[in-house]
């Protein structure tokens, strides 16, 4: 039968069309109100072992992701347009490094000259942990390919559309991934540069994993404590009224399940920095992750309208995408949501083939 969703976002493609795993009734989203599952699930040891040592980066092609194409070698190697990189150094931003010109793909966007008009609302893409920006024929992690394809099909030009690696793009270093400091303040800088550089009064944002909580912390401005030195930094007021739609993709907003027997041995799982989902018990949940609960202390910061899409078949966020009865991947005081069932929407394909949702979220609303 045809994947079924609350929400107005159906399916726009025969691409998008998936099984119901089994018949469970999951809870429907109502207006941006938390509803709780009873689904509790176990934790067992042997399944968050294997998790752990699943590349977290690597292309959705490696799960069976026959939609996820790559770009043209020539498109994914074309990187910030030299008047992006001029621009960049102008501004004394060449520090940041955001054309990742040590990656293939690592980085996409900018005009071709000062009389190359930017006619739609630019898109910045922030992408999940150890992923790159975007990729080619045969590049293990493929990053926002199926999306930006998709987007310049429908009329987008590069000046439009941008992304930057912010990380190692190495999926065996996944697991040492962290909300840090340094990540977040480069995604601040990266969208604070495209909207200076495009001159547009508003953009929008499309984050995938990792990348979803990275990006809702920068918009949201704010104290950081930066894991490596333990000092508190500050990124900058909200960056509210200048995002027009975000859409997050697959992210652990509640933290990670599989996280629960890591905290101690995988970073990424830490309960300061990382996706720590706390304890249940002792009247209520306590010991989530301090980035997370501050994160999650205010909602709706992310921009005008906010999205999510995600998947209870999510191979990464497991369990069906639940942590302590919440589904996880749920943006608290979201607009919308799209959600998927069954195969072949696991952590990756649900960020390729939901690119046509994507799409209409950042357009129509």
């Amino acid at each position: 039968m045809p994947c079924t969703t609350s929400s107005r976002f159906a399916a726009t493609s025969a691409t998008q069309r998936c099984v119901l795993s089994s018949p469970v009734d999951y809870p429907k989203y109502s207006g941006g109100v938390q509803e709780e599952s009873s689904i509790y699930a176990p934790l067992p040891i042997f399944c968050l072992l294997a998790l752990l040592f699943v590349p977290l980066g690597s292309s959705a092609a490696t799960f069976g992701c026959a939609a996820s194409e790559p770009l043209a070698e020539s498109l994914a190697r074309a990187g910030l347009t030299p008047h992006f990189r001029g621009w960049l150094e102008q501004q004394g931003l060449a520090g940041y490094d955001f054309p990742r010109d040590d990656l293939r793909g690592g980085s996409f966007g900018g005009r071709a000259g000062d009389d190359d008009a930017v006619r739609h609302q630019p898109v910045v893409f922030v992408h999940g942990n150890s992923d790159r920006a975007l990729g080619a024929q045969d590049d293990i992690p493929l990053g926002w390919s199926a999306s930006i394809r998709l987007f310049i099909d429908q009329g987008y030009t590069p000046a439009e559309l941008y992304a930057t690696t912010w990380g190692p793009a190495d999926p065996a270093e996944a697991a040492d991934q962290v909300h840090s400091w340094a990540y977040l303040s480069r995604v601040r800088a990266f969208i604070e540069a495209v909207l200076a550089y495009t001159g547009a009064a508003r953009i929008d944002v499309v984050a995938h994993s990792m990348g979803v909580t990275l990006a809702r912390k920068a918009i949201k401005g704010g104290p950081v404590e930066d894991p490596q030195t333990g000092r508190w930094r500050d990124l900058g007021p909200p960056l509210t009224g200048r995002v027009d739609a975000f859409v997050g993709i697959a992210g652990a907003n509640r933290g990670l399940a599989n996280c629960f027997a890591a905290v101690w041995t995988a970073p990424t799982c830490s309960a300061d920095s990382g996706f720590f989902p706390g304890y249940l018990g002792f009247g209520g949940l306590w010991g989530v992750s301090r980035f997370l609960s501050e994160l999650n202390d205010a909602a709706h910061f992310e921009g005008d309208r906010v999205y999510s899409i995600w998947s209870t078949s999510d191979q990464v966020v497991g369990y069906g995408g639940v942590v302590y009865g919440r589904y996880t991947s749920r943006i608290p005081g979201q607009d919308d949501e799209k959600v998927y069932h069954g195969y072949p929407y696991g952590h990756f394909c649900t960020r390729d083939l939901s690119a046509p949702v994507q799409l209409q979220m950042v357009r129509e609303h």
